[in-house]
């Protein structure tokens, strides 16, 4: 069982930057891919980017492509998702997910962290 826990959220204003941080309770992060979704009010959730854990290749959506970046720390088992040039439509909840190798969905969800854009 793979527990992830989501930090970092907050209220900030359109241009700021903001770091989310995913920590999993346990080494299983070795092997597949960390997600980070959002899901906007009244919107259903969608992909924001992904890494595989092992080699560090990353993909993320269109909507964010250039303004966010994820990274991990595998030393501290903690992804990171690094926001910049904030837009208002970006207020979100935002969660990360665990998808184990050769799974074709994130079985694995952290609790969501808030972010709000105000513009």
């Amino acid at each position: 069982q793979v527990q992830l826990v989501e930090s970092g959220g907050g209220l900030v204003q359109a241009g700021d930057s903001l770091t989310l941080s995913c920590a999993a309770s346990s080494s299983s992060f070795s092997r597949g891919y960390v997600g980070w979704f959002r899901q906007a009010p009244g919107k259903e959730r969608e992909f924001v980017g992904n890494i595989n854990w092992g080699f560090g290749f990353t993909k993320y959506a269109d909507s964010v492509q250039g303004r966010f970046s994820i990274s991990r720390d595998r030393s501290k088992n903690t992804m990171y998702l690094q926001m910049n040039g904030l837009k208002p439509e970006d207020t979100a909840v935002y969660y990360c997910a665990f998808q184990q190798l050769g799974r074709t969905t994130y079985d694995y969800w952290g609790q969501g962290t808030q972010v709000t854009v105000s513009s």
